[in-house]
């Protein structure tokens, strides 16, 4: 059941985030519908492909698709009588980062997976959505903008396979994932934390 709401809190975040990027691009309704879908069950139908996980997520259950439609309509009507949030987008994607990394990861674990397979399903799911948005909307994906973006969506789920080891409640494993990713994100936000830039000898 914590899964189960992970997941549909998820992609209600990153279908709000998928229509304020389509707002910010202008886009019409049919875009902002197809950019909310996109983002919000692009990482899980990935994740579920090279699972084999059949039927994938939201064919097996509608109402994801309903979840998606609900926060698209509700989010498009907030949006045109009022102006969002100024990091409402980096605040969405950052919950959304958060959530989908986390429940990822546990389906990849409920798959007796390994957890190196672990951590890179449950940050493929995290970010794999928000990297098709931004590249469908003609922006530069977060995931390389030196944000803290793939980073944290790793060192949270490290944090709760961890806490799972130690044999912590799964529910404070969950907490802390999820607390650990929305912390760095927000470092990034507001004090631009990165990581260090690459540079070429001349």
């Amino acid at each position: 059941m914590i899964l189960y709401l992970l997941d549909l809190i998820g992609v209600a975040v990153f279908a709000v985030s998928g229509v304020l990027v389509a707002a910010h691009s202008q886009l019409d309704l049919l875009g902002g519908l197809a950019l909310a879908a996109l983002t919000a069950i692009g990482g899980g139908t990935l994740r579920d492909v090279l699972l084999n996980r059949h039927p994938i997520f939201w064919i097996r259950d509608t109402r994801y698709l309903l979840v998606i439609l609900i926060a698209a309509a509700l989010t498009m009507t907030y949006t045109a009588l009022f102006p969002p949030p100024g990091n409402g987008l980096l605040i969405a994607d950052a919950l959304g980062l958060a959530l989908f990394a986390i429940s990822g990861a546990q389906i990849a674990e409920a798959a007796g997976l390994s957890p190196l397979i672990v951590v890179m399903m449950g940050a493929m799911t995290g970010t794999a959505g928000g990297m098709l948005r931004d590249v469908m909307s003609a922006h530069v994906p977060l995931i390389f903008q030196q944000d803290l973006y793939a980073t944290a969506a790793i060192a949270g789920i490290v944090v709760y396979l961890l806490l799972q080891k130690l044999t912590v409640p799964r529910t404070w494993a969950i907490s802390a994932g999820v607390a650990v990713i929305l912390g760095m994100r927000l470092l990034a936000v507001v004090w631009g934390v990165h990581l260090p830039r690459l540079h070429a000898m001349h």
